[in-house]
């Protein structure tokens, strides 16, 4: 499992030009989901993305996690993060889980998050065609790999 956090003053979902959810400060996240991904994927992002210090503390240090701050979370669906582009010019995807195992993956990775955020988690639409619009705050960007965690 691939997620790409950025640090965000505003985010937003539209779908065919109606807004489907937004959040104020806090995070985006971007979620590709391989075919091998499970649970112990799941449990170690989440609680990386949780405690991840990148909001500043009261001397302007990234010291601060989403849990400390109190800030919300759109996460949405990007199977385009699971693209091989090592061979010629056209993004491959075939490490990109199919719907009937990202699907559920998807909605435990976000079931999870809630669960320990305890707040609400905003999400996009799986599948839908979304624009995500965002302003990005730093800016900040992480990209993290449930494969790589050494």
């Amino acid at each position: 499992m691939k997620v790409v956090i950025q640090r965000v003053s505003r985010a937003s979902v539209t779908i065919n030009r109606h807004l489907f959810s937004s959040i104020n400060k806090g995070m985006l996240v971007l979620v590709g989901i391989q075919s091998d991904d499970s649970e112990e994927d799941i449990n170690w992002l989440v609680s990386k993305i949780i405690h991840l210090r990148i909001f500043d503390d009261e001397n302007g240090v990234m010291n601060k996690s989403i849990l400390e701050t109190g800030g919300e979370i759109l996460a949405v669906s990007q199977f385009t993060l699971m693209a091989r582009t090592k061979k010629g010019n056209r993004p491959s995807y075939i490490d990109a889980a199919p719907p009937s195992i990202s699907i559920p993956l998807y909605e435990q990775f976000v079931s999870t998050l809630q669960k320990e955020i305890k707040n609400e988690i905003k999400t996009g639409q799986f599948g839908a065609e979304m624009e995500v619009e965002l302003l990005n705050d730093g800016p900040v960007t992480i990209l993290m790999d449930s494969k790589n965690k050494l």
